[in-house]
């Protein structure tokens, strides 16, 4: 597997594989082009339906337009049997002709796939791909799994997790103090602040659930308006693990240290769902991106209150398989609605599955390797209406 640095990318939103991924894929295809006379741009499938809902145009129009004249084409119902988002680059010369055409896909997370995209090679410094030989080398072992990563990774990881988890608390404090509407056309206003005040009107178990609900909601405000934010494992899910991580933090006094731990282990559990099947709304629906950002929440907050690997795990697979089905359907193909709720809802849910694992002795029927494979056998049989293409579902409202 890749390093969980692919996880966790910082930048902006609204879309890592709609806004993040084609802006890379446009700064590659402007460096090897810098003097072309005019660009074209096709976007297909989920790339054309939604993009412009999430700003596609924008970020590729940021980067070329600089340097010539643009064209984007808009086809949404050409899909590509490799991946559904495909993007068509070429650079064309003063007579019109194309002196260069490039094929690339955003893959999710604002990774790319292209056939001679050496900038993007993947370096693999893990050696196992699943979390049943993982959890077997910690049982050997008598270590949790952050050693795994630290193992695999080297101690330089932490230095990139201090930087997401900074990224992360600065997303949460800028969402709670913005307000007015969010812009789109839905007229959403922004709600973070507000559940924030109301959630310190009560105590106990309302306050705290309160809290959490702000957090989530306060990065997913940011990503919505296009702030600096960090993919966890996607933008459009993204306010899931740093809500539950800062609620755990501000009400527990869990050292930074502790969270960059638990940010390792819920990054490797991340990876093994990208690997094995897919973090891209496009490919898998919102199973693949809030899904999973509830496993990684899960486990982190059970490693955070000193879960046994099995009980980690078995957090992690409750996080994942009471999302399974889950559809991708953003009404106008903005990371709005039902996006930005939906992130809250399933920060509470990996805080319930944190204590439902801690109840039990970690010992259960279905892993979360099979709940992983069972997402992408549901993603690849779920109709294209219900991934990211705003053609059905909520979408159709």
């Amino acid at each position: 597997m890749e390093s969980i640095k692919t996880i966790y990318r910082i930048g902006n939103g609204p879309s890592s594989s709609h806004t993040m991924g084609p802006k890379k894929a446009a700064e590659i295809f402007a460096s090897r082009h810098n003097t072309a006379s005019q660009f074209r741009v096709t976007l297909y499938g989920s790339l054309a339906a939604t993009g412009k809902g999430h700003l596609t145009d924008k970020a590729i129009e940021d980067i070329l337009i600089p340097i010539a004249p643009l064209e984007i084409v808009w086809q949404p119902k050409e899909f590509d049997s490799f991946h559904p988002n495909k993007m068509l680059f070429e650079a064309l010369d003063t007579a019109g002709n194309v002196s260069e055409s490039w094929k690339v896909y955003s893959i999710g997370g604002g990774a790319l796939s292209a056939d001679n995209l050496t900038a993007e090679a993947p370096e693999m410094i893990y050696e196992m791909s699943s979390i049943a030989d993982i959890q077997q080398w910690c049982d050997h072992n008598g270590s949790s799994y952050w050693e795994y990563v630290e193992k695999c990774e080297s101690n330089e990881i932490w230095d990139y997790l201090a930087e997401v988890w900074r990224t992360m608390r600065e997303a949460i404090e800028r969402g709670l103090e913005r307000e007015g509407i969010i812009e789109g056309g839905l007229g959403i206003r922004r709600k973070a602040g507000t559940y924030m005040i109301r959630a310190k009107g009560y105590s106990g178990t309302m306050k705290s659930r309160g809290q959490v609900f702000a957090y989530a909601l306060a990065v997913s405000e940011e990503n919505a308006t296009g702030g600096k934010i960090v993919t966890a494992p996607t933008c459009g899910s993204c306010g899931v693990l740093p809500a539950v991580l800062y609620h755990l933090q501000q009400n527990h006094d869990f050292t930074e240290r502790r969270i960059l731990r638990a940010l390792a282990t819920a990054a490797l559990f991340s990876n093994i769902a990208r690997t094995n099947a897919s973090i891209s709304g496009a490919e898998v629906g919102c199973q693949g991106e809030v899904g999973v950002a509830c496993a990684m929440a899960a486990a982190a907050a059970c490693q955070l209150f000193g879960g046994s690997p099995s009980q980690i795990e078995y957090a992690a697979e409750m996080g994942l398989e009471h999302h399974l089905g889950l559809t991708c359907d953003p009404i106008c193909g903005l990371v709005q609605i039902p996006c930005i709720e939906r992130n809250a809802f399933a920060a509470a849910r990996a805080l319930d599955a944190n204590n439902f694992s801690t109840f039990s002795d970690g010992k259960h029927r279905v892993s979360y390797d099979r709940v992983v494979e069972v997402m992408k056998q549901t993603g690849h049989d779920l109709p294209s209406l219900y991934k990211e293409t705003s053609t059905g579902g909520l979408a159709k409202l």
